[in-house]
């Protein structure tokens, strides 16, 4: 009876470890792809999302773009094609945030604030020191690129 238990007991702990695991989201098969975002002579490192959207958004690079201002917190273009993708409200946009509005609108955020929008998540800056100053206001020129 005794050996019963034991096998059991290792048995549970065996089954429940991957679970855990994946619950952890220390999954190995999840992972982020690098790029680099190029504002003039400053360059900036943005982990992409493991998503749909940011896989068909990689098939796209290299890209170079001119991004218009709009509302004086992010950097915008359209694309040529639409993206895939499920979309979420973040409630709130942080500085660095790279999102798709509309499934076709690139949308590089410089500026924290509150949002009842909705985007595609694409990714994030992951430091975002100088970004401001390196967009400036109106239009800039950016570019997109895996290393």
């Amino acid at each position: 009876m005794r050996t019963a238990l034991l096998w059991l007991g290792c048995l549970s702990m065996i089954v429940a470890a991957p679970t855990r695991a994946a619950a952890d989201g220390k999954s190995e098969s999840r992972t982020m792809t690098s790029i680099t975002i190029r504002i003039g002579e400053k360059t900036f490192t943005a982990r992409l999302e493991d998503n749909p959207t940011a896989e068909a958004f990689k098939k796209m690079l290299p890209l170079t773009v001119r991004m218009r201002d709009l509302n004086e917190n992010e950097k915008v273009i359209e694309l040529p094609s639409n993206l895939p993708g499920e979309t979420l409200n973040p409630k709130s946009i942080q500085t660095g945030d790279l999102m798709i509005w509309s499934s076709r609108s690139l949308v590089l955020f410089y500026k924290t604030f509150p949002t009842r929008y909705s985007y595609f998540r694409l990714g994030r800056i992951e430091n975002t020191r100088g970004l401001t100053e390196a967009i400036g206001s109106g239009s800039v020129t950016v570019t997109f690129e895996i290393p």
